[in-house]
């Protein structure tokens, strides 16, 4: 389905954030890149042990990088550009790689559009060309805005609006951000959906979608020189565009806490906090997810000892760093086990465990088993050809280099016990954070 796809920890509550694993085979991935005089990169790895090629693309353009005025134009363009091109009729890009054998799918976070087709080897042109079209010949019209317009609308209303905890993350960025486009929801407010026009979307085609600013990123059972030569015959024609402008906001720090009740229509009350964090990029990433780690990571974590078994305050609980392109969230959930009416022990709760990472070196056996973890996750990250396109291109996108593939474990390796608990002092305190009581909506009497 082509709707936002994230890695979640709690689906009916994150509909928003890609909580990036760690990535990396215990085998090394080999791969090739280059790029072509239009701008576009490429990254090439030849796996020949199954007939399948992963044939994926990226684009450095995601929810933040909407128009003013027109929020969720990423999300919503995600949608449109299935609509066909000039050589592809409406709803044929299906058709075309179904009848092949294959699959294929986009998702859109905040910061990138990905496409990808999963396909028999023997057909990659296919595949190929599929994606040329979408970069040179999508077309941009009035009958495709109007399809897709009611199927976003309908997405937002199916897994935000109407859904149990669905707005949590719109709750939590609205508040945590004033300046920074993260202020705003990835699938846009529904006005901004209303009022969009064939123009805005004209404009955002030939603003974003230049082989300049894409990944095209290959997996699978390819013949390396035999699929350069179809790149050039699908893409190098292709004209370099305009360098698309780039988000230049620096948000402030947030200035003190910020607290808030929400009356949802949900069946238990949640305690909901988001605390501003650092980019994908910082090297802090990698010791504040290993803090959630700690924090989160399966039944002997410390939230699910503490308020779940211990002192039954909670049915599920869990905390994750944002994987963004910019300084993100790092969001803590817990949701209440039924008849709980006062939250205060439930985030007391929380606060003694931020307490004890601060004050306290995590033990020998935690810092073990979060390397154990580190292990079993760098062996099962990349199962298939299309989670490695997808991991090499979003290393090279958003960390300028595709290898750390092969590396990027040993950075968690390297983290320390006292890299954690810096990082709790440093980011995990009140005056850095949004707390919300999200409560079932009144009964009317």
């Amino acid at each position: 389905m082509r709707t936002l796809t994230y890695r979640l920890l709690l689906p009916l509550i994150l509909l928003f954030l890609s909580v990036t694993a760690v990535a990396q085979e215990t085998a090394r991935i080999d791969f090739e890149e280059y790029q072509l005089d239009n701008g576009l990169k490429v990254i090439l790895h030849q796996d020949n042990s199954t007939p399948i090629a992963a044939v994926s693309i990226m684009y450095e353009v995601g929810g933040k990088d909407s128009f003013e005025g027109r929020t969720g134009f990423a999300h919503f363009f995600e949608h449109l550009l299935f609509e066909g091109s000039e050589n592809i009729g409406r709803g044929e890009i299906d058709d075309y790689v179904q009848s092949a054998g294959g699959a294929l799918n986009a998702n859109t976070s905040n910061d990138r559009t990905y496409y990808y087709e999963l396909l028999p080897s023997n057909q990659l042109a296919l595949g190929l060309w599929i994606e040329s079209e979408r970069l040179m010949h999508a077309k941009v019209q009035t009958v495709g805005v109007e399809t897709q317009r009611e199927v976003v609308k309908e997405e937002r209303r199916q897994s935000y609006d109407n859904r149990p905890y669905g707005t949590i993350t719109m709750e939590l960025y609205k508040r945590a951000y004033k300046e920074h486009p993260y202020k705003d929801p990835n699938i846009g407010y529904m006005e901004d959906l209303d009022n969009a026009e064939e123009a805005d979307f004209q404009r955002f085609y030939k603003t974003f979608y230049v082989p300049n600013n894409a990944i095209l990123s290959i997996a699978g059972d390819i013949d390396i020189e035999d699929t350069k030569a179809l790149i050039e015959k699908y893409f190098a024609d292709i004209p370099r565009g305009p360098e698309p402008p780039r988000i230049e906001v620096v948000e402030a720090p947030l200035g003190g806490e910020v607290r808030d009740t929400v009356y949802d229509n949900v069946p238990l009350p949640a305690l909901i906090m988001g605390y501003r964090t650092v980019a994908r990029s910082d090297p802090d990433y990698y010791a504040i997810s290993l803090m959630n780690q700690v924090l989160s990571q399966g039944q002997s974590s410390r939230l699910n000892k503490a308020l779940v078994d211990e002192k039954e305050l909670a049915v599920q609980v869990g905390s994750f760093p944002a994987s963004s392109q910019d300084p993100g969230l790092a969001i803590a959930f817990a949701i209440t086990r039924p008849g709980t009416e006062d939250l205060r022990p439930v985030e007391a709760a929380f606060n003694a465990e931020i307490e004890r990472l601060q004050t306290e070196l995590i033990s020998d056996p935690e810092l073990q088993k979060l390397r154990n973890q580190i292990e079993a996750a760098s062996i099962a990250g990349l199962g298939s050809v299309a989670g490695i396109a997808e991991s090499l291109a979003d290393n090279e996108m958003f960390l300028g280099d595709a290898n750390l593939i092969n590396t990027e474990t040993q950075r968690y390796m390297d983290v320390t016990k006292e890299d954690i608990q810096r990082v709790a002092k440093q980011y995990y305190t009140p005056e850095n954070r949004v707390v919300l009581y999200w409560l079932p909506q009144p009964t009317s009497r």
